[in-house]
């Protein structure tokens, strides 16, 4: 639609954000920007910088223990696009983090590995090939475009 130009944040709530944080700001690098707070001094969701316009927020105070499954009636995943998937697994297995799939490549001709925050939320680590088919279908809207 026409003015929606991004996404401009992720939300997650969690059960522990202490640990939430040790991964997505101490393992993942996104800074912490600023943290809101309740009347009571505690803290209502902290803001972590993906970019200057997208934010991921975690909200503490989760009931559950765990994120639903992939085929939960619920957002699916958060997907993150890097530029050389293998030194940022590397990076991660250095920071503890394991692998819940191996990089392989996916059916969009992207390269793909998923990984968990502390929660269970999925994350798609994913290295974005010059002909795959997002890029593909982007190249041809723009061919029909007008001009």
């Amino acid at each position: 639609m026409e003015g929606i130009t991004s996404i401009g944040h992720v939300a997650i709530k969690v059960k522990d954000l202490d640990q939430t944080l040790a991964f997505y700001r101490d393992k993942l690098d996104f800074p912490e920007m600023l943290r809101l707070r309740n009347d009571d001094e505690s803290t209502w969701l902290v803001y972590l910088r993906v970019t200057d316009n997208q934010y991921i927020e975690i909200f503490p105070g989760a009931e559950g223990d765990r994120a639903p499954g992939p085929n939960a009636n619920a957002m699916n995943h958060l997907c993150l696009t890097v530029d050389d998937l293998d030194v940022v697994v590397s990076k991660l297995e250095q920071a503890g983090i394991v692998l819940t799939s191996p990089i392989k490549p996916g059916l969009d001709g992207n390269r793909q590995a998923w990984i968990a925050d502390p929660d269970g939320n999925r994350i798609e680590l994913m290295e974005m090939s010059p002909d795959c088919l997002q890029l593909k279908a982007i190249r041809e809207m723009r061919a029909k475009a007008p001009a």
